[in-house]
């Protein structure tokens, strides 16, 4: 059946604290595999030339069934309408501890780099510095998303992405049992959902968040659970403190996790979601790009999209149906549309509750405003029948729509229209990051 990621990380507070201040066509390895003798670059990288210079300000973007690991076990399935990259993690300012790691999920809805445990080779592992506080303690991190939650080690390492690269960048190792980091605060775990910590419960080997923040806490952080999407922890050797640590009383050289997009030293102030238009019944593979900084090269301008820019905790307004829906966003770490409409018949057969399944084709639209009424379009997408449509082959799937009401979501999102990766197909969808200028216009803000 499909499978819903859920991935939108819980922003609130986020923009507002950074206007202060989920592989390619040819991966180099698998998840669990090899290391690579560079940092320089991944697999993914392409580069193109305009104007006689070289342009590497991208990484191809490809949708198929997803890392190999996710086919191990009783329990094996494979992916739907997840976008992949590939990225490669080296030791601090080494060229040859160094790992390319290929399906790592592509989610504008969330900010930081995190990789599972299991998918780095012991050598890196233990070559990437963990991150302390204050008194020298080691940092754990909680994150949290719609429906589950990832927690493990706060560690430095130098990224990688197409063309653009950061150095020591800090990164989240999810499932990390070394040290303090083996068992999850409650604090973190209770009412959360699914722990994310393998490959299969992830769906990918990683996940890169670059979304509209510029990193993914900051002050927001508080000593009470759920009024962020991040929480850091205290780590000494004998197991995280129940009490969380604000981020803004860990001191240099502690950093929390950045957008990467973010912390690139240019073409660093957003992204380009490119996704090509894929039939009904779907395909079994989908290459698309996406593109580093906006306004920033001849490959990324605004070309004719309309900026909608956000509100303060990321959400643009749909209209449907009548219902302004304030809370609503564009997300490629949600694999199908999440949206309410009762009119439309729901599939009853098993292991499809809540997708929507009408009898025909639909043609549906939604009034897109941005914060204080500025922007403002209403583009079209189909709805279809999401178990009679698509093909039993098919990984990127167009039309396909679900219930959330219907969903066992632990941090469900209200009064919302998740336009998923079905809505990404045959555009290109702008996320601009906040506090940054491009096009002309201070994010954070998407464009359509």
């Amino acid at each position: 059946m499909p499978r819903h990621i859920g991935l939108r990380a819980l922003v609130l507070g986020l923009i507002t604290l950074a206007l202060a201040a989920c592989g390619g066509g040819s991966p180099a390895t698998s998840g669990s595999g090899s290391t690579s003798s560079t940092s320089s670059g991944s697999s993914s990288s392409s580069s193109s030339s305009s104007g006689g210079g070289t342009l590497t300000n991208f990484a191809q973007v490809v949708i198929d069934a997803g890392p190999a690991a996710l086919n191990v076990g009783p329990n094996g399935y494979t992916a739907s309408n997840t976008p992949y990259v590939t990225i490669t993690v080296c030791a601090p300012g080494s060229t040859t501890n160094c790992q390319t790691i290929d399906h790592v999920l592509l989610d504008t809805g969330s900010v930081g780099l995190r990789i599972e445990a299991g998918v780095l080779n012991a050598s890196l592992l233990s070559a990437l510095p963990i991150q302390t506080d204050p008194a020298g303690n080691g940092v754990g991190e909680c994150y949290e998303y719609v429906d589950n939650y990832v927690f493990g080690s706060v560690r430095s390492g130098d990224f990688t992405i197409g063309g653009e690269s950061v150095p020591a960048m800090a990164l989240q190792v999810i499932g990390d049992t070394t040290g303090g980091f083996g068992t999850v605060p409650n604090s973190c775990s209770s009412g959360n959902g699914s722990n994310m910590n393998t490959v299969q419960a992830l769906g990918a080997n990683a996940i890169i968040g670059v979304g509209l923040g510029a990193i993914d806490c900051g002050s927001s952080c508080s000593n009470t659970k759920g009024s962020g999407g991040a929480i850091y922890y205290d780590c000494p050797s004998s197991g995280c403190n129940s009490v969380v640590i604000r981020g803004e009383s860990l001191t240099a050289p502690f950093q929390q996790l950045p957008n990467p997009v973010a912390a690139f030293a240019t073409d660093n102030n957003g992204t380009i979601l490119s996704l090509p238009s894929v039939p009904p019944a779907g395909q079994v593979s989908v290459t698309g790009t996406i593109y580093f900084g906006i306004g920033t090269q001849t490959n990324n301008g605004l070309g004719t999209a309309t900026i909608i820019p956000t509100d303060d905790n990321g959400y643009i307004t749909a209209t449907y149906n009548g219902t302004a829906l304030t809370n609503s966003f564009f997300d490629s770490g949600s694999n199908y549309l999440y949206f309410v409409d009762t009119t439309i018949a729901q599939c009853t057969e098993t292991g499809f509750s809540g997708f929507y399944c009408p009898p025909q084709t639909l043609t549906l639209s939604a009034a897109i405003t941005g914060a204080n009424g500025q922007g403002s379009i209403t583009p079209s997408f189909p709805l279809e029948d999401a178990y009679n449509t698509p093909s039993a082959t098919a990984n990127a799937i167009p039309g396909i729509g679900v219930n959330p009401n219907t969903q066992n979501f632990s941090n469900p999102i209200k009064n919302s229209f998740d336009f998923g990766v079905p809505f990404f197909f045959g555009r290109k969808v702008y996320t601009a990051i906040a506090g940054r200028n491009a096009a002309g216009t201070t994010g954070p803000w998407f464009g359509i």
